[in-house]
């Protein structure tokens, strides 16, 4: 419950919510924090921000504050890789990475809490990069004092499948690269696809441990699959043979390669004719010919969820369709970009 009173009989009561101020400086930020003693050198500030009035809270016992509010919203919120400080400022708290890594949101269950009256999340989107101590959302109860049940309804909401924010850590793995192309194989033009893989993978803190050169033939495609295989490859990038020219056969050499879950093309642009398929656990990732001429392409929004351990198939191919036109930006910003934040 509030109890309102004047500026004057506030004085020697504590502040029950912080107070923020806007000045011309473009500053933003509590003036006064929520317990601060009221004093009558206070009473003019207080003025100049609009306060003619202070309110008492005075909770009953199915009330509470919007300050416990944010941390029981925060605890059900945080899932592995997400933490924050039980610090809230004017009723927010932030939720900010433990370590590097791919953040990741249940949407759905984001939305079904925020259809609950009274709380809010809001977070970077899915599947983003982000480092140790990055801000990946924020949450907070609106008003300052609420029915407790809701929001312990609300934290119990987030708190499902443990939490609905994560960010989980990119392994280190051992990737193989197979070349294909007879014009490559043969010598008649230069690779240009190696160098390009190489330096996507690497920055992403993996390793390419092996490269092959094969020509459009679909048993040394299999045999450098193989070979890829057995020396370790915990991940494998094909390049060329990608197309609907019946002589591109990287896909019949992945097939008898034993790879399964095999999918080919992608609701991305560019990367449309894009390939994923399987060898037991071991991704094979089919890169089209317009990774040579786009510094962003589907391989840039699958490789980092590979690394993080996600299986990427049909579904997950198909809903990179909503975000997934590249503008072919003049100065191109990716990942800070409608490409880049895409689903």
């Amino acid at each position: 419950m509030l109890k309102k009173i004047s500026l004057e009989e506030a004085v020697g009561t504590e502040l029950a919510h912080d107070i923020t101020e806007i000045n011309a400086d473009g500053f933003k930020g509590p003036a006064f924090k929520k317990g601060h003693r009221v004093c009558d050198e206070d009473l003019c500030h207080l003025q100049k921000l609009g306060k003619n009035h202070l309110y008492l809270v005075d909770l009953a016992e199915d009330e509470i504050h919007e300050n416990e509010a944010a941390a029981i919203l925060a605890k059900g919120l945080s899932g592995k890789g997400v933490t924050f400080k039980n610090t809230p400022s004017e009723g927010r708290i932030n939720l900010v990475a433990e370590h590097d890594g791919l953040f990741t949101v249940d949407t759905a269950t984001l939305a079904a809490f925020n259809m609950i009256d009274e709380v809010m999340c809001a977070t970077l989107h899915s599947h983003s990069l982000v480092q140790k101590k990055d801000l990946v959302g924020a949450t907070r109860a609106i008003p300052l004092v609420m029915k407790r049940t809701p929001i312990e309804r609300a934290g119990k909401i987030a708190a499902q499948n443990g939490g609905i924010l994560s960010v989980s850590p990119l392994r280190c793995l051992d990737a193989g690269l197979v070349i294909t192309g007879n014009e490559v194989y043969n010598g008649i033009i230069k690779d240009r696809f190696a160098p390009i893989l190489t330096e996507k993978i690497e920055s992403l803190g993996s390793r390419v441990t092996k490269k092959a050169f094969v020509p459009d033939d679909e048993n040394q495609i299999k045999n450098a699959i193989a070979s890829h295989i057995e020396s370790g490859c915990k991940l494998i990038l094909l390049s060329g043979g990608m197309s609907v020219d019946p002589d591109d056969v990287t896909r019949r050499g992945v097939e008898k390669a034993g790879a399964t879950d095999m999918h080919y093309g992608a609701a991305v642009l560019p990367g449309a004719m894009f390939m994923t398929a399987y060898v037991d656990d071991i991704p094979l990732l089919g890169i089209p010919a317009c990774a040579l001429h786009h510094r962003a392409t589907v391989l840039d929004r699958v490789l980092p969820r590979i690394m993080a351990g996600f299986r990427v198939g049909k579904k997950e191919l198909a809903l990179m369709g909503h975000g997934g036109l590249c503008r072919n930006c003049p100065d191109c910003t990716f990942p800070a970009c409608s490409f880049g934040m895409g689903s």
